[in-house]
């Protein structure tokens, strides 16, 4: 394999190292990208408002995540403790991956300084430097004096990444940004942040930030729920929301209580089923046989329980998300419409959906009635046993007078 490694604090990762780490992935045909934040800098003293090594794993895990399946974060110097030497990083990876290709990534201005590093003789040994242009002139001829130089002097193998889309902005810079936010500052941070990245330093009140949980703007409580799950989940999110509000306009229900049931009604999608239990139980939820091992049908209540508590939400989006997978007898407008949206939103694609989505503008608990049949349908194909809130809910409304 050809496998990359970028290493930094990563306090935040922002645009500009995600970009960066997308030209390398496609330019140098990486089969895994490594991304790996430090326990302590060599070069310089982490800032009295740094995130803990822990919350710097954890952003630049979000941030792979929105690279893709190639892309990963590692702890592999957080576990070593101490100083981050790359010298004694590349040579840890050498040992776990002796028949792979490494290339070591890094800025322009790191690349013409790298043989001032700690033991540069042992990265180049194990590794070769990747390093980013920035600018045409990076290309010419620092870098190929540079590159001579190395090869010359340590047998280095050196290349370029060019980076077609540069995003200006230090980290340094961007905490400053992150606590201006919430004292009157004029420039919004988000732009320069990957949407789940954002909502974590939200969440942990990283930075100066001073973010209350249950009173967020609707941006906010989107980057913190997106910071909840699989960046693979966020088209269905935005779907879902989308579609929801659309629905709610449409048939008289509360737009701005159908956005934040639909923004948060996957928060919990990708808890196990441990914790999801201990949450209902705590929060006084009762959960029979089959909910108390089943984590797909956990998630809406568990969801519903941190809309409520952790995000102040009122109780109609509390049982909007409460039900929004199995249904139940007695559903409101707001019930139907966030069930039928995450059922049909533009992402989703399988047999009966053109009908479903040319229904719901027409009868809304007919739709229902479809709705849950093919969900029936398709549990019991699959040969997984359907709830009876489901059971329940598509007898009532089979009763419904047309």
């Amino acid at each position: 394999m050809k496998i990359g490694i970028y290493g930094g604090t990563f306090d935040p990762p922002h645009l500009g190292h995600m970009e960066a780490a997308r030209a390398a992935l496609e330019q140098l045909n990486l089969d895994r990208l490594l991304i790996i934040p430090d326990c302590e800098p060599p070069h310089k003293d982490l800032s009295a408002e740094a995130a803990s090594p822990q919350q710097r794993l954890a952003m630049a895990a979000l941030m792979a995540d929105g690279l893709g399946p190639r892309a990963e974060a590692s702890d592999l110097e957080i576990r070593r403790e101490g100083k981050s030497y790359t010298a004694d990083t590349v040579e840890q990876l050498h040992e776990q991956f002796p028949d792979d290709e490494l290339w070591l990534l890094m800025g322009t201005d790191m690349f013409l300084t790298v043989q001032n590093w700690y033991q540069p003789e042992r990265i180049f040994q194990y590794a070769g430097v990747a390093a980013f242009a920035r600018r045409e002139e990076d290309t010419q001829a620092l870098f190929a004096e540079q590159s001579k130089y190395l090869e010359e002097t340590f047998h280095a193998r050196t290349t370029v990444v060019d980076l077609p889309k540069v995003v200006e902005i230090a980290s340094r810079d961007l905490r400053r940004m992150l606590a201006s936010e919430w004292t009157g500052g004029n420039v919004d941070p988000a732009q320069y942040l990957w949407t789940p990245v954002y909502g974590y330093i939200l969440q942990e009140g990283l930075f100066g930030t001073k973010a209350e949980l249950k009173h967020l703007s609707d941006k906010h409580l989107r980057a913190v729920s997106y910071a909840m799950v699989k960046a693979k989940r966020l088209p269905h999110i935005r779907g879902t929301e989308e579609t929801a509000v659309a629905l709610a306009r449409f048939w008289g229900a509360d737009p701005e209580k159908a956005r934040r049931a639909a923004i948060l009604h996957d928060c919990t999608k990708y808890w196990e089923l441990e914790p999801q239990v201990a949450l209902c139980d705590q929060a006084g939820v009762p959960l029979d046989p089959l909910e108390r091992t089943s984590p797909k049908l956990l998630h809406s209540k568990t969801g519903a329980i941190l809309a409520r508590d952790r995000f102040g939400e009122p109780d109609d989006v509390y049982e909007a998300i409460f039900c929004h997978t199995t249904g139940k007898p007695g559903m409101t407008t707001l019930d139907k419409i966030l069930y039928l949206a995450d059922y049909m939103e533009p992402n989703r694609d399988f047999d009966g959906v053109e009908e479903l989505r040319r229904l719901v503008w027409e009868d809304l608990d007919q739709a229902m009635v479809l709705g849950l049949e093919m969900s029936v349908e398709d549990l019991q194909g699959r040969g997984v046993e359907v709830h009876r809130n489901t059971w329940d809910a598509l007898e009532e409304l089979r009763r419904v007078p047309r």
